[in-house]
Protein backbone atom coordinates (compact mmCIF):
# COMPACT_ATOMS: atom_id res chain seq x y z
CA UNK A 1 0.00 0.00 0.00
CA UNK A 2 1.37 3.32 -0.82
CA UNK A 3 1.90 5.57 2.20
CA UNK A 4 -0.11 8.45 2.71
CA UNK A 5 1.81 12.00 2.86
CA UNK A 6 0.88 15.33 3.19
CA UNK A 7 2.78 18.45 3.94
CA UNK A 8 1.85 21.52 5.68
CA UNK A 9 3.49 24.29 5.60
CA UNK A 10 2.94 27.89 7.59
CA UNK A 11 -0.51 28.96 6.38
CA UNK A 12 -1.01 26.68 4.04
CA UNK A 13 -1.95 22.75 4.13
CA UNK A 14 -1.39 20.47 1.00
CA UNK A 15 -2.31 17.24 0.12
CA UNK A 16 -0.33 14.58 -2.11
CA UNK A 17 -1.44 12.97 -5.51
CA UNK A 18 -0.32 9.83 -3.70
CA UNK A 19 -3.51 10.23 -1.29
CA UNK A 20 -5.48 11.39 -3.21
CA UNK A 21 -4.85 7.92 -5.37
CA UNK A 22 -5.57 6.23 -2.20
CA UNK A 23 -8.43 7.87 -1.02
CA UNK A 24 -10.47 7.60 -4.71
CA UNK A 25 -8.73 4.23 -5.86
CA UNK A 26 -7.32 5.57 -8.57
CA UNK A 27 -3.78 4.34 -9.89
CA UNK A 28 -1.43 7.30 -8.96
CA UNK A 29 -0.42 8.14 -12.78
CA UNK A 30 -3.92 8.44 -13.48
CA UNK A 31 -4.27 11.35 -10.89
CA UNK A 32 -0.86 12.72 -11.97
CA UNK A 33 -2.41 13.03 -15.65
CA UNK A 34 -5.74 14.39 -14.32
CA UNK A 35 -3.67 17.34 -12.37
CA UNK A 36 -1.54 17.32 -15.04
CA UNK A 37 -4.43 18.43 -17.42
CA UNK A 38 -5.65 20.53 -14.75
CA UNK A 39 -2.72 22.53 -14.72
CA UNK A 40 -2.13 23.03 -18.45
CA UNK A 41 -6.46 23.84 -18.63
CA UNK A 42 -5.22 26.36 -15.69
CA UNK A 43 -2.22 27.99 -17.38
CA UNK A 44 -0.12 26.88 -14.62
CA UNK A 45 2.81 25.67 -14.35
CA UNK A 46 3.23 21.33 -12.89
CA UNK A 47 6.77 21.88 -12.13
CA UNK A 48 5.23 24.55 -9.26
CA UNK A 49 3.56 21.55 -7.55
CA UNK A 50 5.69 18.76 -8.52
CA UNK A 51 8.05 16.96 -5.51
CA UNK A 52 10.35 13.66 -5.62
CA UNK A 53 9.88 11.62 -3.34
CA UNK A 54 11.70 7.55 -2.86
CA UNK A 55 9.08 4.20 -3.09
CA UNK A 56 9.48 0.87 -1.19
CA UNK A 57 12.44 -0.28 -3.39
CA UNK A 58 14.38 3.33 -3.35
CA UNK A 59 13.28 4.81 -6.63
CA UNK A 60 12.60 8.10 -7.17
CA UNK A 61 9.78 8.94 -8.67
CA UNK A 62 7.80 12.52 -8.79
CA UNK A 63 4.43 13.45 -6.77
CA UNK A 64 2.36 16.65 -6.88
CA UNK A 65 1.07 18.57 -3.75
CA UNK A 66 -2.02 20.55 -3.99
CA UNK A 67 -3.52 23.30 -2.09
CA UNK A 68 -7.30 23.21 -0.90
CA UNK A 69 -8.26 25.30 -3.98
CA UNK A 70 -6.55 22.97 -6.51
CA UNK A 71 -7.39 20.26 -4.80
CA UNK A 72 -11.09 21.14 -4.79
CA UNK A 73 -10.95 22.00 -8.77
CA UNK A 74 -9.37 18.27 -9.74
CA UNK A 75 -12.44 16.96 -7.41
CA UNK A 76 -15.13 18.53 -9.93
CA UNK A 77 -14.35 15.99 -12.32
CA UNK A 78 -14.54 12.87 -9.91
CA UNK A 79 -17.74 11.31 -8.26
CA UNK A 80 -19.48 12.89 -5.57
CA UNK A 81 -18.66 10.42 -3.16
CA UNK A 82 -15.07 9.94 -4.22
CA UNK A 83 -14.99 13.65 -3.39
CA UNK A 84 -16.29 13.41 -0.31
CA UNK A 85 -14.02 11.26 1.21
CA UNK A 86 -11.11 13.87 -0.35
CA UNK A 87 -12.77 16.72 1.26
CA UNK A 88 -13.25 14.98 4.66
CA UNK A 89 -9.60 14.10 4.56
CA UNK A 90 -8.16 17.42 3.68
CA UNK A 91 -10.45 19.23 6.69
CA UNK A 92 -8.29 16.66 8.93
CA UNK A 93 -5.05 17.78 7.44
CA UNK A 94 -6.16 21.50 7.98
CA UNK A 95 -7.10 20.67 11.67
CA UNK A 96 -3.56 19.36 12.65
CA UNK A 97 -2.03 22.02 11.30
CA UNK A 98 -4.10 24.33 13.06
CA UNK A 99 -3.19 22.38 16.39
CA UNK A 100 0.37 22.31 14.77
CA UNK A 101 0.50 26.13 14.78
CA UNK A 102 -0.95 26.63 18.32
CA UNK A 103 1.66 24.16 19.87
CA UNK A 104 4.22 26.62 18.19
CA UNK A 105 2.80 29.26 19.76
CA UNK A 106 3.02 27.78 22.86
CA UNK A 107 6.83 28.02 22.62
CA UNK A 108 6.89 31.43 21.80
CA UNK A 109 7.38 33.45 24.59
CA UNK A 110 6.02 36.69 22.57
CA UNK A 111 2.85 34.62 21.70
CA UNK A 112 2.51 33.21 24.91
CA UNK A 113 2.68 36.81 26.69
CA UNK A 114 0.30 37.90 24.29
CA UNK A 115 -2.02 35.14 24.91
CA UNK A 116 -1.80 35.48 28.80
CA UNK A 117 -2.59 39.18 28.52
CA UNK A 118 -5.72 38.64 26.39
CA UNK A 119 -7.21 35.95 28.87
CA UNK A 120 -6.62 38.55 31.88
CA UNK A 121 -8.68 40.88 29.68
CA UNK A 122 -11.38 38.46 29.45
CA UNK A 123 -11.44 38.17 32.90
CA UNK A 124 -11.51 41.42 34.19
CA UNK A 125 -14.46 41.89 31.37
CA UNK A 126 -16.42 38.76 32.84
CA UNK A 127 -15.96 39.88 36.72
CA UNK A 128 -17.21 43.31 35.20
CA UNK A 129 -20.27 42.11 33.98
CA UNK A 130 -21.09 39.47 36.99
CA UNK A 131 -20.73 42.83 39.16
CA UNK A 132 -23.50 44.20 36.38
CA UNK A 133 -25.71 41.79 36.85
CA UNK A 134 -25.81 40.77 40.24
CA UNK A 135 -28.55 42.92 41.56
CA UNK A 136 -30.46 41.11 38.60
CA UNK A 137 -29.77 38.02 39.99
CA UNK A 138 -30.90 38.53 43.46
CA UNK A 139 -34.17 39.95 42.29
CA UNK A 140 -34.99 36.55 39.91
CA UNK A 141 -33.47 34.55 42.91
CA UNK A 142 -36.55 36.91 44.96
CA UNK A 143 -39.03 35.92 42.27
CA UNK A 144 -38.32 32.35 42.87
CA UNK A 145 -39.19 32.40 45.76
CA UNK A 146 -42.62 34.27 45.68
CA UNK A 147 -45.18 34.16 43.04
CA UNK A 148 -43.33 35.74 40.22
CA UNK A 149 -44.05 38.95 40.90
CA UNK A 150 -42.28 41.70 43.16
CA UNK A 151 -44.31 45.16 44.72
CA UNK A 152 -43.12 48.20 43.36
CA UNK A 153 -41.09 49.12 46.76
CA UNK A 154 -39.55 45.70 46.86
CA UNK A 155 -38.67 46.51 43.13
CA UNK A 156 -37.20 49.80 43.63
CA UNK A 157 -35.01 48.39 45.95
CA UNK A 158 -33.61 45.69 44.20
CA UNK A 159 -33.34 48.48 41.03
CA UNK A 160 -31.01 50.44 43.37
CA UNK A 161 -33.54 53.43 43.21
CA UNK A 162 -35.34 54.98 46.26
CA UNK A 163 -39.21 54.14 46.11
CA UNK A 164 -40.38 57.45 46.22
CA UNK A 165 -38.40 58.61 43.19
CA UNK A 166 -39.05 54.80 41.40
CA UNK A 167 -43.31 55.27 41.43
CA UNK A 168 -42.90 59.06 40.46
CA UNK A 169 -40.54 57.77 37.48
CA UNK A 170 -42.93 54.79 36.67
CA UNK A 171 -45.81 57.37 36.44
CA UNK A 172 -44.04 59.66 34.51
CA UNK A 173 -43.17 56.64 31.88
CA UNK A 174 -47.06 55.68 32.18
CA UNK A 175 -46.63 52.21 33.92
CA UNK A 176 -49.13 53.62 36.63
CA UNK A 177 -51.24 56.32 37.92
CA UNK A 178 -54.15 56.66 40.16
CA UNK A 179 -57.44 56.99 39.88
CA UNK A 180 -59.40 60.72 40.67
CA UNK A 181 -60.35 60.03 44.47
CA UNK A 182 -58.17 56.70 45.03
CA UNK A 183 -55.29 56.27 46.78
CA UNK A 184 -54.46 53.02 45.10
CA UNK A 185 -51.66 52.90 42.20
CA UNK A 186 -53.10 51.29 39.23
CA UNK A 187 -51.00 49.67 36.59
CA UNK A 188 -51.91 50.92 32.65
CA UNK A 189 -53.57 48.45 30.85
CA UNK A 190 -51.16 47.98 27.99
CA UNK A 191 -48.50 47.06 30.33
CA UNK A 192 -50.59 44.48 31.97
CA UNK A 193 -52.00 43.37 28.90
CA UNK A 194 -48.00 43.52 27.57
CA UNK A 195 -47.21 41.12 30.80
CA UNK A 196 -44.88 43.52 32.89
CA UNK A 197 -47.40 44.08 35.17
CA UNK A 198 -50.45 42.46 36.91
CA UNK A 199 -53.29 44.43 39.29
CA UNK A 200 -53.75 42.45 42.25
CA UNK A 201 -57.47 42.98 43.79
CA UNK A 202 -58.22 40.82 47.07
CA UNK A 203 -60.69 40.85 50.40
CA UNK A 204 -58.93 40.98 53.09
CA UNK A 205 -60.30 40.28 56.65
CA UNK A 206 -60.01 43.08 59.45
CA UNK A 207 -59.17 42.11 62.84
CA UNK A 208 -62.83 42.82 64.14
CA UNK A 209 -64.30 40.22 61.33
CA UNK A 210 -65.25 42.57 59.13
CA UNK A 211 -63.52 42.97 55.33
CA UNK A 212 -62.52 45.02 52.86
CA UNK A 213 -60.96 45.46 49.36
CA UNK A 214 -57.60 46.00 48.57
CA UNK A 215 -55.69 46.70 45.57
CA UNK A 216 -51.87 46.34 44.47
CA UNK A 217 -50.32 46.77 41.13
CA UNK A 218 -47.36 44.46 40.80
CA UNK A 219 -44.55 44.09 38.90
CA UNK A 220 -43.71 40.89 36.72
CA UNK A 221 -40.64 39.02 36.27
CA UNK A 222 -40.91 40.12 32.38
CA UNK A 223 -41.30 43.86 34.18
CA UNK A 224 -38.40 44.08 36.55
CA UNK A 225 -36.20 42.77 33.15
CA UNK A 226 -37.41 45.71 30.90
CA UNK A 227 -37.09 48.09 33.72
CA UNK A 228 -33.48 47.22 34.40
CA UNK A 229 -32.91 47.58 30.85
CA UNK A 230 -34.47 50.51 30.73
CA UNK A 231 -32.92 51.45 33.39
CA UNK A 232 -29.35 50.23 32.37
CA UNK A 233 -29.80 52.50 29.44
CA UNK A 234 -30.54 55.86 31.68
CA UNK A 235 -26.85 55.24 33.00
CA UNK A 236 -24.06 57.05 32.13
CA UNK A 237 -21.34 54.68 29.88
Amino acid sequence: MTDLVYSTGASVTTMSSREIAELTGKEHRNVKRDIEKMLKDLGEDVLKVERIYFDSMNRQQTEHLLDRDLTENLLLGYSPVLRRKVLARLRELEAGATQTANLAALNDPAMLRHLLLENVEKVLALEAAVSDLEPKANAYAFLTRTDGTMCITDAAKVLERRPKDFFAWLQGKKWIYRRAGNAHWVGYQDKIQSGLLDHRVEEVTRGDGSTKITEQVRITSKGMAKLGEMIRQLSPA
